[in-house]
Order: structure tokens, then sequence, then C-alpha cells
């Protein structure tokens, strides 16, 4: 039986009754929570005083584009999730909802949130959204498919809401933005290394090539480490170009410090998923530390 096929049946049958909170379901809530902190991030790190409604205006539109991006990725991935144990439970691979009926959903956010975002903040934080949405949908969700190099291209439209938080406030782009870019994309390596060691089987089944599964597990093990690392120098830039002060260099100090520790058991050849699981928890308590730890240092001061 075809997708098309398939969507029709699980349509026309009534199980395929959803309800508000298998919509709320495809925006992947956790997920978007996530993202849209880091743009609050860039919104509170900015430099001078926050306009308060273009402000409001890119949190609403971020939440709305991101929100939307999660949608079309489950409606994209709903054959793929069918065949995961974490993912089957979810409304589309489970025939609770019809593929059109998700789709419609997904359009739908994406087509409110940019004039929110052009009208409501500025043209370029509106821009930027385009481009973090077209490259989730369109590049990402598709390439981890074909290649393993998805992980890698999927971490530039995860980092833009800094980015966006950013423009909203000053409407320009400048070196504290790409800074603070740079930390969430740098962090997602060994974030998403971790999730494809200890998931590696689901991952395979599903037919998505992760870098544990085309470049092997040691492989993938090593490139945690070596992708943290750089996550040390990178998030003590804001002390160095003094968007933050000593307060946050120690914190950045002391969570690089344990991240990379955690890391290093990848250099053992004993490394397990239990290893890879740790570290995928830590890093995800990491990079909202380092996030608070930032807006606070700059309340502060």
């Amino acid at each position: 039986m075809t997708t098309a096929t398939a969507d029709k049946t699980r349509a026309a049958s009534p199980t395929a009754s959803w309800t508000i909170k298998d919509l709320v379901a495809l925006t992947k809530p956790s997920v978007t929570r996530l993202v849209v902190f880091t743009g609050l991030v860039g919104v509170h790190v900015a430099p001078g005083p926050i306009p308060f409604w273009p402000a409001l205006w890119m949190l609403v539109g971020c939440v709305l584009l991101v929100a939307s991006a999660n949608v079309l990725n489950c409606y994209l991935e709903r054959d793929g999730d069918r065949l995961m144990a974490r993912t089957a439970s979810r409304p589309l691979p489970s025939g609770r909802m019809d593929a059109r009926s998700a789709l419609r959903w997904g359009l739908a956010l994406q087509v409110i949130s940019l004039p929110v975002l052009w009208l409501g903040a500025n043209p370029l934080t509106a821009v930027l959204g385009v481009m973090a949405h077209a490259g989730y949908v369109l590049v990402y969700t598709p390439m981890k498919r074909t290649s393993m190099w998805a992980t890698v291209i999927g971490g530039v439209p995860g980092a833009m809401p800094p980015l966006m938080g950013w423009t909203a406030v000053t409407g320009r782009l400048e070196l504290g933005a790409f800074m603070l870019f740079l930390v969430v994309f740098v962090w997602q390596l060994p974030h998403t290394l971790a999730i494809g060691l200890f998931r590696k089987e689901e991952y395979a089944h599903a037919g998505i090539r992760v870098i544990p599964l085309v470049a092997g597990t040691r492989k993938a093990q090593l490139a945690v480490f070596f992708t943290t690392v750089p996550l040390l120098p990178v998030s003590m830039s804001f002390y160095w170009l003094d968007i933050a002060g000593p307060l946050y260099l120690i914190a950045a100090g002391v969570l690089g410090a344990v991240f990379t520790g955690l890391a290093a058991g990848g250099l053992s050849k004993n490394a397990n998923a239990r290893w890879a699981r740790t570290v995928f928890f830590f890093s995800m308590a990491y990079l909202t530390f380092i996030c608070a730890a930032l807006s606070l240092d700059v309340l502060v001061r």
C-alpha cells in the first residue's frame, strides 16, 4: 500500500479523530520551548533597551514558526516514525490524525508566523525566520535519509532563533549575535551525536543515516569529544567581547569543563550507550544553564 493510499484509508477511518492535544503534540512542545528559549536569550543579551512590542511579536512569531517546522517535519517523516518505538505513538504514525490535516496545520502556522515577524518585529528577523524554516523542512528533514551530514546542516536552522531575537531588538546583525548562533550551533553537534549513539538501532530501522551508523560507533564516540571541546572557547567569547562579566566567565568555564569531561568518556573504548545517554541529558542541562548564566550576568550588569 502506498503512503497516499494509507493516508486516505486512515483519513476515512473512524480512528482518525484527532484532538487539540494531537495538534499540540505535532508541534513537539519540548523542542519548541527549548528553541524559543534561545531566541529569548538573543532578545535579552542584545545591546540597548528592549523594545517591548517588537520583542513580544518576535517571540510569538518564533513560536509559530518553530511549531510549523516541527509539524511539517512530522508530516514528512510519518513513515519512518512508524518504525521507531519513541515516535510510533505520535498522531500521524498511530493513525489518530490523517496526513492532510497535519499538512494544513503546519502550513497555517507558517503563513501566520511570517507577517507576525515581518510587521511585528522587522523584515530582517522575518527573513532569518524564513531561512531557518526552509532549511529545516526542505533541506535537513529529507537529507536525514540520504546523508549523515544532515546533522551538521540541521544545526544551522536550529541556531537561528538567537539571531532572530537579537535582530528584533537591534534591527541588525552583529558579532555578538553570531557568537550566540555559534554557541547553539556547536552545542547541537555533540548533542545529536549522543542521541544517535544510544538510539542507533531505532534510526537504522527507520532508515535515517545518522553518523554512528554511517561512520561507525567508534568514530562517532570520538566525534562527541572533539565537537564538545570548541564549546569552551566559544562560550567564553562573550566575556572577551565585553557582553558578559566575570560571573558568566566562571559559569561558562565550569559548565564547559564538566561537559568536556563527560564527553572525554568517548575516548575510552569502553564507552557505551549509557555514557552516550548521560552526555545527551547533560547537554540539555548545559544549554539551559549557559543561556541562563549569560542572561543573568547581563541583567546584573
